[in-house]
Formats: structure tokens, sequence, C-alpha cells
């Protein structure tokens, strides 16, 4: 369910390059996610994938080079 987005697929394949295992990969994903998943609770606002998108691009993020490569 969570690799249907394009950056969160970047970041697993990311993370699976570095050698890191599947378990560890999921792991860290779906920390992210928890992250993301709070602030929006916390803002009582919905998951919008376009703003996480351009705060990855302003916190020049390796998920935002890794998804352009893949593209």
């Amino acid at each position: 369910m969570f690799l249907r987005f394009p950056w969160a697929k970047a970041y697993y394949n990311m993370l699976i390059e570095r050698g890191k295992p599947h378990n560890t990969a999921i792991r860290a994903l779906a920390f992210k996610w928890g992250r993301i998943l709070s602030r929006c609770w916390q803002d009582s606002k919905p998951y919008d994938e376009a703003k996480y998108i351009n705060t990855l691009v302003e916190k020049k993020s390796p998920i935002i080079a890794h998804l352009a490569a893949k593209q």
C-alpha cells in the first residue's frame, strides 16, 4: 500500500540499493510514514503528496535525486 507513492518506492529502493534488508527498509519506510501521518493529525490536515515532495526538494533530500533517476 505505502509503495504506491513514487517517493515511497524511491525511498525503499534507495535503502535496498544501499544494502539494507527488506525488513529494515520496510521498517524505515513505516517510521517515515508515521512521522508524516502524525504531522497531518497534529495540523488537522489531510496528506498532500505535492506538499511533501516540495518539502523534500527544499531540504535537498537524497530521495528526490533517487526519484529523478528512476523516472
